[in-house]
């Protein structure tokens, strides 16, 4: 297994990991659109911004997240890091890959000297509640959105 910043030979596999993630989404079916490119482009120009998957040494994509890095006053000037479109394939849960790819990314946010990792997940999502309780993520503020 290889945890890597995502490359744009990987956007249909993580468009399909984000698309279903109940099922096994074949990235070959995957259109990707000119937003999707756009989307895609921004990240990677951006320092502050990192699209990691995590591969099976062989080029397919098991799993992937966005790692975001966030400057603020808070905190005494000190960065945090924000993950987010977390997930991993269906049929390979369990077995331990989320953690693995979850441990990375907060080990990357602490070597880049944020002191703050968070993230969001949907309400239904219970089981990954229960994943990110396991990690020490603790459960300490509301959050908010507001579709435009």
């Amino acid at each position: 297994m290889i945890i890597r910043t995502a490359t744009r030979r990987d956007l249909p596999a993580v468009i399909a990991l984000l698309a279903d993630e109940e099922t096994v989404v074949d990235p070959l079916t995957v259109e990707v659109d000119e937003a999707y490119e756009r989307a895609f482009q921004a990240i990677d120009a951006d320092e502050r911004n990192e699209m990691i998957v995590l591969d099976e040494g062989d080029g397919t994509v098991l799993g992937c997240l966005q790692l975001t890095y966030i400057p603020g006053l808070g905190r005494h000037g000190q960065e945090r890091a924000l993950i987010e479109a977390v997930r991993v394939r269906a049929d390979r849960r369990g077995a331990g890959l989320g953690r693995k790819l979850l441990t990375w990314a907060i080990d990357r946010a602490r070597a880049r000297g944020c002191t703050l990792v968070q993230l969001t997940s949907n309400k239904r999502r219970t089981a990954a509640h229960r994943f990110y309780d396991s990690l020490g993520f603790t459960r300490s503020h509301d959050g908010f959105k507001l579709a435009l």
